[in-house]
């Protein structure tokens, strides 16, 4: 059995049709050789004899009321065993086994109205990716051990993920990556691994090796449920206009053969069940635009400056307000398939890294450690929202604090504009070695602040405010959920003593997979007279439908918070500790 592709033909009226296509070698001619093919689940089971001929051999299997393959956030993630068993005159000559999923994947681009949309849809129903971009998982690959993958992947799980992107700069994942991904229910974005950089498809000896590679790949990853989407690099298409209108870059473009021509069309043939995307970022009046496609936020954090037309400089902004989160509210995209920051790893994670004598603000030893040059754009960040640390402690809560904020800024942003944007996956999930980067996930696996917010900012059923200092308040509801909701929404602010200022309630009817604003509040009245310093509002569902939200009104650095003041007792005989506030 040299490869077997199933796949998904057609899905309606609870009837599936599910087609097997088998490839064989045969070393002897004349020979007729035949394939026992098992479909089942728990629930049921199906079995035909198929004849080889001419070393291929194609079947369907019509299933009534199959047990569809959904994300954890919609269903369940069914899977079917296939198994294969190639025989001759009743002698076995091969098997084969793999799980397969029943489901349809597609990606619209066009509402019905025409206008632009990057909307996967699973099973015919619209999808809100929340997710995250994964990179190697460690710098020395062949140490890993298969629970790394299943602890990474079931942390996405648990943060409500439905989506990781597999970036193109990193590898074509082992196995138990996709496996996992499978059986967790979530969705993978899979890059070609070619990534920021020219690639010489001028040449016929390397084409050759990229064609076997991509073959390669697209046999070994076909019958995987979760992959919804293969893409042909990152960044190149962009990264190759943008340094071409600036005159950094005089040569073609190399590589354009590979995922124009190339990859598209071994895709054709090979895997016609899934779409194709040339880039990421690609789409519009320049690849990275907020009209058409997916796009990469990189005006936070590294500041450039957007939007820009085909032709124009890509300019940059590195200064507070050019790197500050605060610049997601004015990004439309239709998806974000790149956004993030910086946040120090965990200390036991740096202390364990770091030369004795260096785990201190300000070392060389703890800047080397950073993909940041010296800080430069972490301090940015920080100096606008939390001030700049003036030691490691500082350093390590200010940059995880402003991360989580961050991040849930811009996440909350894309969410309320579902379903204009109808995606946002955060760079990075995890990490490859220890250090400080974008990961929300370091490299011995202890999650930073903004991993915890992300399991509320990533909930199915999200209450959220939309507002800056000195605006109005704005109230959304988020409902991921195919059911409509009914509920009501508390809205309190509270002085940091606990003292409750204002409160309001809303009783909301919010439809199945939508995104609806429910009311708008001043400042003024939800203050009553009280600093917008020394208050945090919260937001609650009265009937625990969803998570409570939290919010400053302004940034975490000119907060006026009161000094803890914990009152500890310790109860021997009961062997506890009371600590109250």
């Amino acid at each position: 059995i040299e490869s077997v592709y199933a796949r998904t033909l057609d899905l309606k009226d609870s009837r599936a049709i599910v087609q097997i296509d088998i490839y064989t070698k045969n070393f002897v001619k004349g020979k007729s050789l035949q394939a026992e093919v098992t479909l089942k689940d728990r629930e049921q089971q199906f079995f035909q004899t198929v004849n080889i001929d001419q070393n291929r051999a194609t079947l369907t299997f019509n299933i009534d009321n199959p047990n569809l393959w959904w994300t954890h956030d919609l269903g369940e993630p069914n899977l079917y065993q296939l198994s294969v068993v190639l025989k001759w005159e009743g002698e076995v000559l091969d098997t084969y086994q793999t799980e397969i999923g029943i489901r349809t994947v597609e990606v619209m681009k066009r509402d019905r109205e025409g206008n632009p949309r990057f909307t996967f849809v699973l099973n015919g129903v619209e999808i809100f990716a929340k997710g995250a971009n994964w990179i190697p998982i460690d710098s020395f690959l062949g140490s890993v051990p298969e629970s790394r993958y299943r602890h990474l992947i079931q942390l996405a799980k648990e943060a409500n993920m439905n989506m990781l992107r597999v970036w193109g700069g990193g590898i074509y994942e082992k196995d138990i990556f996709y496996q996992e991904c499978n059986r967790q229910g979530i969705l993978v974005w899979q890059d070609f691994m070619f990534a920021c950089a020219l690639y010489p498809d001028y040449n016929r000896d390397y084409m050759e090796n990229v064609r076997e590679e991509v073959i390669s790949v697209i046999k070994r990853l076909r019958n995987h449920p979760c992959i919804a989407l293969w893409c042909g690099n990152n960044e190149n298409d962009w990264l190759y206009e943008v340094e071409h209108a600036a005159g950094k870059i005089h040569t073609p473009f190399y590589g354009e053969k590979i995922y124009h021509e190339l990859i598209p069309e071994l895709l054709e043939e090979l895997d016609p069940s899934r779409p194709y995307w040339p880039s990421s970022p690609y789409g519009g009046n320049d690849h990275n635009s907020q009209e058409e496609g997916d796009r990469h936020n990189w005006q936070v954090w590294h500041g450039n400056v957007e939007p820009r037309k085909f032709g124009q400089n890509l300019g940059q902004n590195i200064s507070v307000e050019g790197v500050s989160f605060r610049n997601y509210k004015k990004d439309r995209t239709r998806f974000c398939s790149e956004f993030g920051m910086h946040a120090s790893a965990n200390r036991y994670t740096l202390e364990k890294n770091l030369p004795d004598g260096t785990f201190y603000w300000g070392s060389d030893e703890l800047a080397y450690r950073n993909k940041d040059f010296h800080h430069e754009k972490g301090l940015l960040l920080m100096e606008g929202y939390t001030g700049i640390p003036k030691n490691i402690e500082e350093y390590m809560n200010y940059s995880m604090l402003t991360q989580a904020e961050g991040l849930k800024y811009g996440m909350e942003h894309y969410r309320r504009n579902k379903p204009q944007t109808s995606g946002a996956l955060i760079w990075q999930l995890n990490d490859c070695w220890p250090g400080t980067s974008w990961s929300m996930i370091d490299y011995y696996l202890l999650p930073k602040a903004s991993y915890y917010y992300s399991k509320k900012f990533n909930a199915p059923l999200l209450y959220t405010l939309e507002h800056d200092p000195g605006d109005d308040l704005h109230l959304w509801v988020v409902n991921d959920r195919l059911e409509d909701v009914k509920d009501t929404l508390v809205f309190e602010v509270f002085r940091f003593n606990g003292e409750l200022v204002y409160s309001k309630e809303f009783l909301i009817h919010v439809k199945g997979n939508a995104s609806v604003q429910i009311a708008s509040l001043t400042e003024a009245e939800v203050l009553q007279g009280n600093p917008a310093e020394q208050v945090v509002v919260r937001l609650k569902s009265l009937n625990k439908k969803a998570e409570e939200n939290y919010y400053y009104l302004r940034n975490h650095k000119d907060l006026q918070l009161p000094k803890a003041k914990l009152q500890v007792k310790v109860m021997p005989e009961k062997q506890e500790v009371e600590i109250r506030t």
